[in-house]
Formats: structure tokens, C-alpha cells, sequence
């Protein structure tokens, strides 16, 4: 008995799908022989009621039989609308109404008052005092030290390596127990403009410390969703030695305007365009997705790109003013939850 109980357990989907199929064959005739007897066709019955519930379906095999022919039907309507309203579109031609815009958290984000306006006269003054002014007049050209925390393990060394390969005239060296204080004089004293600290936690990177040279700003980043070279698929062979193009986007605030010009001061003044290399600096939802392609003109019209790696998300936790100095130093900026719009972001840096 026992082993009889246990067929009819393991037969129970199979069983209901045969007496499921079984009904359906008896509906239509149903509903034919009601057409032959009356001569007027029916209306098409909904196969889902308005007021029909899948979750209150106890058999749980049957319901999610149900709520598998339910999602189906709501795609196929669904399908059946975009289909109908591309042919409407279609026939009134360059009558039709304009798309609708979807609703994102971007376009949806209140209109920040630290945008920087390009033709604002304080900002044009701060650019040319700040800093990078002497970067930026092509006075100095960057210099950069990458290093690691105290025994890093082999996927940080890695990401060292290939970020080294990246950003040009960029020199690799282990950290060797010194302390912070004691790497930034010599680096200034072999005239470096930059220092790039990548620290880890768990053989995993997620830290980075950017430090310009030799008066700061000072600004550490958490670092996420790290991807090397050989864990992209579909990358293109390892990058060549040509100096990348750069590309900024949505740093429009105060402080980004100042966390962009951190980037850009690492990449030399002249791009090689024959290397067909971009380093991508994005900033969206205040976080800053890296990425390294390759780019080829396939005609005037169409563009094929390769992503060649690393990749990896930067998210600002602090910007300091000054050489790195984590008891005496001053901060311009640090994460914390703003008291108007209830998130921590860039946008209201200047409003606290």
C-alpha cells in the first residue's frame, strides 16, 4: 500500500496535467454544440475572470500551472498592444504623437542647485587657482605611483598591474609595511604628481585612495564589482601602449567638477588616436562605473567597441584637503546622510 500511495504522489503533476488537457477538449464541444443549436456565435469567454484568484487555488501543482498560463496570456496581451499601437503609429505617420518618456531614478532626480555652469566666473577662477591649474596649463605631466595595502594578495597585485597598463607613465611598487606618511615625501621627492592606493579586504579589492601631489586633494573611494581581463568575456587583446583618450560624464556639481579633474589629471594632455583607446569615467546615481575599450569605425554610421579591462565601481566616501592624513586633516567632504533630501550624494555638498 505504501509503495502504491507513493506512485500516486509522484503522478500527481503528470495526472493533472492529462485531466486538465482532458477538459479542455470537452468545453469546446460544449460550447460548439451551444453555437449549432442557437446559430449565433458566442462571445470569447476570458480564460482568467475578473475576479479570479490564483493564490486561492490550494493544490500547489495546480496553481502554478494556472499562474504559468496566466503569465503567458498577460504576455501575449501584452505583445498584442505593442503590435497594434506600432501599426497606429505607422499609419498616421509624422502625425503621431511623441514616445512617451520613461520614468527613471535620473530623470525623476530633483534639480540640483551646485551645478557648475561652465561660463560662471567664480568657477572659471577656482579652476585657474586650484590645485590641478598647473596640470591643466600644461605646466606639469602626471607621474603616477600605484600601490597596495600591507601583503596584498594576488588579485590585488593583478589589478595594480593592469591599471598600470591603463593610465600612462604609471609605475608599480609594493608597499613593504610603510606607512602612508612615509611613501608621500618620497614620492614628492621623485616627482611624482600622484599616488594611487588600491586596499583590500578578504584577497578582495575594495578600496582606492587617490592622492594628487604635493598639496592634494586627497580622496578615497569604495571600490566594488571588480572585474580583471581575464574574467570579461568577449574582451579584445591586451591594451597597447598608446596614450588613451579620456571621457568624463555627469560630473556637474561642485564636487564632482573637482572629482573629474582628479581623473583627468592622470592621463597626459595629447590622446594617440591611432591606439583607438578610451578610459570611461561614468557617474550615475553617484557612483563611478570604470571602463577601458577599444573603438573601430565600421562605416560612418556604425561603431563597434571592445572592452579590454579592468573594470570596477568607485563610490566617494571622502574628498580631503591636503596630502593624505587621517587624524589632522581637513575634509571638504565626507559621506553622511543630508539633512534636506534625506540620501548622502553629491548634490548637496555645498547646502549643509
Amino acid at each position: 500500500m505504501a509503495k502504491a500511495g507513493e506512485k500516486s504522489v509522484g503522478g500527481g503533476k503528470r495526472g493533472l496535467k492529462r485531466k486538465a488537457a482532458a477538459e479542455e477538449p470537452q468545453e469546446a464541444a460544449a460550447a460548439s454544440d451551444g453555437t449549432a443549436e442557437s446559430g449565433v456565435q458566442p462571445a470569447k469567454a476570458a480564460a482568467f475572470p475578473p475576479g479570479f484568484s490564483i493564490s486561492e487555488i490550494k493544490n500547489k501543482q495546480r496553481r502554478h500551472l494556472m499562474f504559468t498560463r496566466w503569465k503567458q496570456q498577460q504576455r501575449k496581451e501584452k505583445l498584442a498592444a505593442k503590435k497594434k499601437l506600432k501599426k497606429e503609429r505607422e499609419a498616421l505617420g509624422d502625425k503621431a504623437p511623441p514616445k512617451p518618456v520613461p520614468k527613471t531614478i535620473d530623470n525623476q532626480r530633483v534639480y540640483d542647485e551646485t551645478t557648475v555652469d561652465p561660463n560662471d566666473e567664480e568657477v572659471a577662477y577656482d579652476e585657474a587657482t586650484d590645485e590641478f591649474a598647473s596640470y591643466f596649463n600644461r605646466q606639469t605631466s602626471p607621474k603616477i605611483l600605484i600601490t597596495t595595502s600591507d601583503r596584498p594578495h594576488g588579485r590585488t597585485v593583478r589589478l595594480c598591474e593592469q591599471l598600470s597598463t591603463v593610465i600612462p607613465d604609471s609605475h608599480v611598487y609594493y608597499r613593504r609595511g610603510l606607512a602612508l606618511k612615509k611613501i608621500i615625501p618620497q614620492c614628492i621627492a621623485r616627482d611624482f604628481t600622484d599616488l594611487i592606493v588600491i586596499n583590500e579586504d578578504r584577497k578582495t579589492p575594495n578600496g582606492l585612495i587617490l592622492s594628487h601631489l604635493p598639496n592634494g586633494p586627497t580622496a578615497h573611494f569604495k571600490m566594488s564589482s571588480v572585474r580583471l581581463r581575464k574574467e570579461i568575456k568577449r574582451r579584445g587583446k591586451d591594451p597597447t601602449k598608446h596614450v588613451p583618450e579620456i571621457i568624463l560624464n555627469n560630473f556637474t556639481t561642485r564636487l564632482g567638477h573637482s572629482i573629474g579633474r582628479m581623473f583627468a589629471s592622470l592621463f597626459p594632455h595629447n590622446p594617440q588616436f591611432i591606439g583607438r583607446q578610451v578610459a570611461t569615467f561614468h557617474n550615475q546615481r553617484d557612483y563611478i562605473f570604470f571602463r577601458f575599450h577599444r573603438y573601430i569605425f565600421k562605416s560612418e554610421k556604425k561603431v563597434g567597441i571592445q572592452e579590454l579591462g579592468p573594470r570596477f565601481t568607485l563610490k566617494l566616501r571622502s574628498l580631503q584637503k591636503g596630502t593624505f592624513d587621517s587624524k589632522y586633516g581637513e575634509y571638504e567632504w565626507v559621506h553622511k546622510v543630508c539633512a534636506y533630501c534625506s540620501k548622502a550624494h553629491f548634490n548637496c555638498v555645498l547646502t549643509y
